[in-house]
């Protein structure tokens, strides 16, 4: 039985130990918070959220008073309205004025407040204090002075991503956000899985932009400017350019990227097909040996970052494979350029991508050839958007493109590496099918695309058993770990993603807090794969092509040498 509430004249029914701000949204009743994150404990910091309660002498905060019986409740009184104003006012009375060239202009939370409560100047004075900007990151830039002590970093790196990199530090006045010892990022264990950027509120945290540095190279003589994008980017950046949020843009993206000055544009499905072919290989190769362990996927680089970090015994089971963008990177340096005959030409290489960890894996030594960056940008859909914008161009005026020859797939195996889980699914394809000597019916695996964090599945292919796995979110992906460590689970193969959904909700992306957007955003990918006619990465004729007049065979020297790589244990300041 419910109990009931009067909320603003309205009456609502609640249950019993919930809060008022989860029973206020549940009826379509919106309260400002900033420091509230969902399926995490209240903390009732920022008091943004408070409520007027008939019969309490103070305020309340709505996110974390629980209800246990009938209560009169106003959320816009006049009384509640100037509690949040004032809380507005001092976060905002020592707060850099710098709106016009933050990088947040427009997606702050803070910005966004004080436009709703009407705040035009500022009332109250406070002192400013200097704090420098660390840029040590190839991936995150935090800027202390816009900080506004809220709290969501500390709790997303700590609760959810199980890194703990920033933590909060002295107390009264002096009370901050910092890493350990108050070093730089660099420094310490930050992974650079970017969730961090997603939770602030502010542009205390913002990415390592990038696509400015592109200047220096568009429609510059003598070089070949080359991009390729990740699947995610391409049903992600309709969100920041007005279109239905799941909308895939990926042939108006391929027609931007060449107005704007690109020669050639790929899409990286090919690459992460190209993957799943090695790492089919590397899974018999696996199971033969008799591992107790499964083998581990190594497509997320803020993973790999982790388990170098925390799980160095781990390490041999990590598929050794580098990602999709590496792999495409390795090709387009140096098979492409004598491919094209283009070898007279510098080639600039630029990945777009979902994901801010990308970042730091593109300036990682096992990353280079010959000690050179295979990929020269790292650009997210965030820098994407802001890239279009910049173009000028007419989005409604250009007609869809196809991707460039060769690095291109007709498939959606490569696709599905976009959500948590698809990279397992498809690489399962292409093991059945090795296995069975038949294709599998691709609706035989949509039982593992339940909306879990982790989830497994056994598939019976010809004699033998595949027990796949995927776990997304590193603080879940540590509680698996240790369960198989400790002999209570078995798989074969296991798909890891950093980020919470996978990559449709990587560092880069869109910053909001709905889940709805990554909902459709995944949705978006299951529908391009369920209308797709070829499934398998096996059975595309581009990858085979690949395979038959430069690389050999999956698993091959030149394979090897080229998109293979190794780990070893790292040691940062905690």
């Amino acid at each position: 039985m419910g109990i009931k509430l009067e909320v603003n004249g309205r009456n609502i029914a609640a249950e019993k130990g919930e809060t008022i701000l989860s029973a206020l949204n549940r009826h379509g009743m919106h309260v400002p918070t900033i420091c509230s994150m969902k399926d995490l404990s209240p903390s009732g910091a920022c008091r943004m959220c408070v409520v007027e309660v008939e019969g309490k002498e103070n305020l309340v905060p709505s996110c974390s008073f629980p209800i246990e019986g009938p209560l009169k409740i106003w959320t816009h009184s006049p009384r509640v309205l100037r509690a949040r104003k004032t809380n507005v006012e001092l976060l905002l009375s020592n707060h850099p004025d710098d709106c016009l060239y933050c990088e947040r202009n427009g997606s702050c939370e803070l910005q966004s407040l004080s436009e709703d409560l009407n705040i035009r100047e500022r009332r109250i004075p406070g002192q400013r204090t200097i704090h420098k900007i660390d840029k040590s990151s190839p991936a995150i830039i935090r800027d202390p002075s816009k900080c506004i002590l809220c709290g969501r970093c500390v709790r997303i790196c700590e609760e959810i991503m199980n890194t703990s990199t920033l933590d909060f530090a002295h107390r009264g006045n002096e009370l901050k956000i910092s890493t350990t010892l108050g070093k730089a990022l660099n420094y310490s264990n930050c992974t650079s899985c970017g969730q961090c950027l997603i939770a602030c509120p502010t542009g205390a945290l913002i990415e390592h932009v990038q696509f400015t540095e592109l200047e220096a190279h568009i429609h510059a003589p003598g070089k070949l400017l080359v991009a390729q994008y990740s699947p995610a980017v391409a049903i992600s950046v309709a969100e920041l350019l007005g279109y239905k949020p799941g909308t895939d843009l990926s042939g108006i993206i391929n027609a931007v990227l060449r107005r704007y000055g690109f020669d050639f544009v790929f899409d990286n499905s090919f690459g992460a097909e190209l993957m799943i072919m090695e790492q089919a290989r590397l899974y018999h190769e696996h199971k033969k040996d008799g591992n107790d362990l499964p083998l581990i996927t190594s497509s997320c680089p803020a993973w790999i970052q982790y388990a170098e970090q925390y799980y160095p015994d781990l390490l041999t089971h990590l598929s050794p494979l580098k990602s999709p963008q590496q792999m495409t990177g390795a090709l387009i340096r140096e098979w492409f350029p004598q491919a094209m005959k283009q070898e007279d030409k510098e080639i600039i290489s630029v990945l777009i991508s979902s994901c801010t960890a990308a970042k730091s894996e593109a300036r990682k030594v096992e990353m280079t050839r010959k000690g050179i960056p295979v990929i020269d940008l790292v650009l997210t859909t965030r820098e994407l958007a802001r890239m279009i914008k910049l173009s000028g161009l007419d989005l409604e005026q250009l007609e869809p493109e196809l991707p460039d020859a060769p690095f291109r797939s007709e498939g959606s195996a490569g696709k599905l590496t976009a959500v948590a889980g698809g990279e397992a699914e498809a690489t399962v394809r292409t093991i059945y099918a090795q296995s069975a000597g038949t294709e599998i019916p691709p609706s035989k695996l949509h039982r593992f695309r339940i909306h879990k964090s982790f989830r497994e599945m056994t598939v019976k292919a010809g004699q033998s058993e595949i027990r796949m796995g995927t776990v997304s979110g590193l603080g879940n992906a540590v509680a698996l770990i240790e369960e198989l460590l400790a002999g209570k689970r078995k798989l074969d193969i296991l798909e890891v993603m950093a980020c919470p959904d996978g990559c449709v909700n990587g560092g880069g992306q869109p910053i909001t807090a709905d889940e709805k957007l990554v909902r459709a955003r995944t949705k978006a990918i299951y529908d391009l794969d369920n209308g797709s006619k070829l499934h398998a990465a096996h059975a595309n004729e581009v990858i085979g092509e690949i395979y038959r007049e430069y690389l050999g065979e999956p698993g091959g020297k030149l394979s090897r040498e080229m998109f293979f790589t190794m780990y070893s244990s790292r040691e940062v300041l905690l």
